[in-house]
């Protein structure tokens, strides 16, 4: 058994099949053609105006702050002031480049040879010691350090005040 469609049906559903395209042709202007709120905030990008080279600091001084005029350029890159403060080169950076933030890093709040606070707190009992660091350190991080009387090697998390909170085994 065939069935066909009447002449009326089919013009209906051809008016609906156009008013589709009409709508997709006006979302598609609306959204690639028209200027949005998204593109009418300017990118910028830190550069720098002379070579930092690595384990120096990194201050308002020696950059700049630049609009961004290549569409291209890929994500990653330091775009304001309030992102470098602070921080430390791990690479040279040279004029005129902008900055990556993977080429940046903390202060470290210890380094590898220096004598440290070791702190071991568990419940009341409180033990603390000497200790040597076995790498450099940001805030936050675990590190290594040897107990310098016992020899011990022992992983601790760097504080801000630069004591290495030793954890339990």
């Amino acid at each position: 058994m065939t069935f066909r469609r009447s002449a009326d049906i089919k013009a209906s559903k051809a008016g609906r099949a156009s008013a589709r395209r009409l709508v997709a042709g006006a979302l598609f202007a609306a959204a690639f053609l028209l200027p949005s709120a998204g593109y009418a905030e300017r990118l910028t990008a830190v550069i720098p105006t002379q070579t930092i080279y690595p384990g120096e600091t990194v201050d308002a001084s020696r950059v700049e702050v630049v609009d961004v005029t290549n569409p291209d350029l890929a994500d990653g890159y330091i775009s304001t002031l309030g992102e470098i403060d602070g921080k430390v080169t791990k690479r040279t950076l040279l004029p005129g480049r902008v900055i990556l933030a993977s080429a940046l890093r903390e202060q470290y709040a210890v380094e590898r040879g220096s004598t440290v606070r070791l702190v071991f707190s568990n419940g009341g009992l409180t033990i603390s010691a000497a200790g040597s660091p076995l790498q450099d350190a940001a805030v936050g991080e675990l590190i290594r350090a040897r107990n310098i009387d016992t020899g011990v090697i022992v992983s601790g998390t760097v504080m801000a005040d630069g004591t290495v909170h030793v954890v339990a085994k």
